[in-house]
């Protein structure tokens, strides 16, 4: 039997001793406002059992992370129907990068890039009675947590600088891949990325993707075929331009964001969630990554 707390204390324990390189997101001003120095671990089981280490109570924006859960919404709601419209291939590039949107005819490599995100909110506006609200309740319902909420501060203070999501945008709505109007989807977007959790409700909110699309109250919210699909793209896309390095020394699907935050799952085993908001250059949590290859190495548990 593997004695999980220990194993997530030593974690902890030595990377707290590491020197920290990485770097706050400072881009999105409000990000800038968190120690470079929290760092939490929070691991639940699929059989309940669960263990926290450091900081994994505190909330944080969970930014690109609510991609995936974006994503499956948009999935629940319009089926196989999603893919007309975005891709899911690997793009190889930073998150924000537009070069690929303009060569591909406005069609977004994958839903976890910027502008794939930004169609996958489109479509929610566009299927959703109260979008915001209707998807609030989405993640509470993964989750069985009413506390979650948006950040309405830091969803500002994306709208005031997310001039290249604005440009995304106005290239998604020139090609005809945008259906709302750009202002209308792009604080979708803004609000779905300044939700607030803590290192136990991401894990919460990302068990159906280790549990065949049930959630931990055993409710089911996605078929087992596209938990299976969703976690492929997580794979191959969860960390952007790092993604294959993160296959490559974790081996477990997952998406990070800029807030610090990466979520991590082995299907019908576990998830996982790390915090430390320093970033590498590659916009990954710079501790957060170190820490899952560490764990999967010592557990010897991969999709590997």
């Amino acid at each position: 039997m593997l004695d999980y707390q220990a194993i997530l204390e030593e974690i902890h324990s030595s990377l707290k001793k590491v020197d920290n390189t990485g770097e706050v997101a400072n881009y999105i001003p409000e990000l800038g406002n968190v120690s470079k120095d929290k760092f939490g671990i929070h691991l639940q089981l699929i059989t309940g059992e669960s263990h926290s280490v450091g900081d994994a109570s505190e909330k944080f924006s969970i930014q690109s992370i609510s991609k995936v859960l974006s994503l499956a919404k948009a999935f629940q709601l319009v089926g196989n129907d999603l893919w007309e419209r975005v891709d899911v291939e690997p793009s190889g590039n930073p998150f924000n990068h537009l070069s690929l949107l303009e060569l591909e005819n406005g069609i977004p490599r994958n839903p976890l890039i910027n502008s794939g995100a930004i169609v996958i909110a489109d479509v929610l506006l566009s299927h959703l009675k109260n979008p915001k609200e209707d998807f609030l309740n989405f993640v509470k319902e993964l989750t069985h947590d009413d506390s979650i909420s948006y950040n309405n501060k830091i969803a500002e203070s994306e709208r005031i600088t997310g001039f290249n999501n604005y440009a995304a945008a106005n290239l998604l709505k020139a090609y005809g891949n945008l259906n709302n109007e750009v202002e209308d989807v792009l604080d979708f977007y803004f609000h779905q990325c300044s939700i607030m959790m803590d290192c136990k409700q991401l894990t919460n909110a990302f068990f159906v993707f280790a549990n065949k699309g049930a959630c931990l109250k055993n409710v089911q919210h996605l078929t087992a075929s596209q938990v299976k699909r969703i976690n492929a793209i997580m794979l191959t896309c969860g960390f952007y331009d790092e993604a294959g390095e993160f296959a490559f020394e974790v081996g477990l699907p997952g998406k990070s964001g800029v807030g610090g935050g990466i979520v991590a799952l082995l299907p019908h085993c576990f998830t996982i969630a790390t915090w430390a908001p320093a970033l590498n250059p590659k916009g990954n949590p710079y501790l957060g990554m170190q820490a899952l290859e560490q764990f999967t190495t010592r557990t010897k548990l991969s999709i590997f």
